[in-house]
């Protein structure tokens, strides 16, 4: 058994679950996070397995600050000194096209994530200076890279390379790269446990953030996030795919910046924009049934664009054994799944109702008799990288030299 710490750093957060993990087997010690980084507030949430419970308000002006809290926390219960730690997995965004898989992060390593930041402006600092943070605090300690975009590493070029002039592709990487793609391995690899096999899956990874990703056989194939995480379906405040002359027109004719042009696609479109104000979709729920009209419009908008994408990707895959829902929206907004089952019944998709709206739902929320079975799998990205993490130690382990 090893202890293994996964951070995932956020700008003004960062979120940890300390595991005890081996072969086949693991166990959430301890979770929670250090929040409001940088701002009044600041304060470190732990939860853990033994019921127990802290909170404590204490001034966290970085990352450094935040991981330190959270080791300082972890120590006094958990562990007693770093040696106790195997290694800490990161979460790391942007992994470009050097990365498809899970590595062990050296000098080399962290120089390709510098050289990576740039593709990912909004995030990939916050997840730099966590990592940089937690080097400084754990230098004897096994650090290990996860990165979202590296799963979709498998895809092929008619799927990643975008019709434009391919020197920007072949001078500046600019090409389909997806994200959440720890999420969507993870939920693969619960279906396959699931229905007993691989085949051909696509995955709906809806919660603020929102992708769809085509599967076969435990690969990805095609995924809706592009070059960057604003591209694809509708999302909570993210506009996802338009005409690319819409931006352009905006900035000539409204007098609008380059800035103006990314807060407008990041922060007030997608259902904000849809529904002027509401971002959450319990909200926009609960919004619709007292009868307001841009929220329903929202809503139907959010399903219309999931099963078009759905249904060009079963023409993708040739078919589809298994559609799988996850993340915030996708675990816990039963309408949405009724509606976007109703639509793709002609794939002989069965809802069983019943299944669908128990909360929280069963894994399979389909009937016996359907064709194509529906799944509901609890986002764990946390454990993914635990288990990648683990993989590696094992690795390093076979690979040193026996003592003789």
């Amino acid at each position: 058994m090893e202890k293994i710490l996964v951070l995932n750093s956020g700008s003004t957060s960062v979120k940890f679950q300390l595991f005890n993990i081996g072969k086949g087997f693991h166990e959430v010690i301890a979770r929670g996070m250090a929040d409001r980084i940088g701002l009044t507030g600041s304060k470190i949430v732990v939860k853990a397995d033994d019921a127990h419970e802290f909170s404590s308000e204490l001034q966290i002006k970085d990352h450094k600050d935040a991981i330190k809290a959270i080791l300082d926390y972890l120590s006094r219960r958990y562990i007693k000194n770093p040696s106790e730690l195997a290694a800490v997995g990161h979460r790391m965004g942007h992994g470009g096209e050097y990365f498809d898989r899970s590595v062990v992060i050296d000098e080399d390593v962290m120089q390709k994530i510098y050289d990576t930041v740039p593709l990912l402006p909004l995030h990939g600092p916050a997840f730099v200076h966590g990592l940089e943070a937690t080097t400084s605090l754990l230098p004897g300690v096994l650090q290990v890279a996860t990165f979202d975009s590296a799963y979709h590493q498998s895809m092929e070029k008619p799927a990643y390379l975008y019709a434009i002039p391919r020197e920007y592709y072949e001078k500046n990487q600019l090409r389909r790269y997806g994200f959440h793609g720890t999420s969507h391995h993870y939920a693969a690899k619960e279906a396959e446990k699931i229905i007993g096999h691989k085949g051909r899956f696509i995955c709906c990874h809806l919660g603020g953030g929102a992708s769809i990703t085509a599967i076969k056989d435990g690969k990805s194939v095609d995924t809706t996030m592009g070059y960057t995480p604003s591209a694809g379906i509708i999302m909570s405040t993210r506009a996802g795919d338009m005409d690319p002359y819409i931006p352009l027109h905006i900035m000539k004719t409204q007098n609008k910046t380059p800035d103006d042009i990314n807060r407008m696609i990041n922060k007030e479109s997608g259902l904000i924009g849809l529904t002027e104000g509401h971002s959450d979709m319990r909200d926009i729920i609960e919004q619709a049934e007292k009868g307001d009209e841009k929220c329903a419009f929202a809503i139907e908008a959010f399903v219309y664009n999931l099963i078009k994408t759905i249904g060009a990707y079963v023409a993708v895959l040739g078919g589809i054994d298994a559609l799988i829902f996850t993340a915030g929206i996708g675990e816990n907004a039963p309408i949405i799944r009724q509606k976007v089952c109703e639509r793709l019944s002609y794939l002989g998709i069965e809802l069983d109702s019943a299944a669908n709206n128990t909360r929280p739902a069963p894994q399979m929320v389909t009937t016996a008799q359907s064709k194509v079975k529906v799944l509901v799998i609890p986002a764990n990205e946390e454990l993914m990288i635990a288990e990648e993490t683990f993989e590696l130690l094992e690795e390093l382990a076979q690979s040193e030299p026996m003592a003789v």
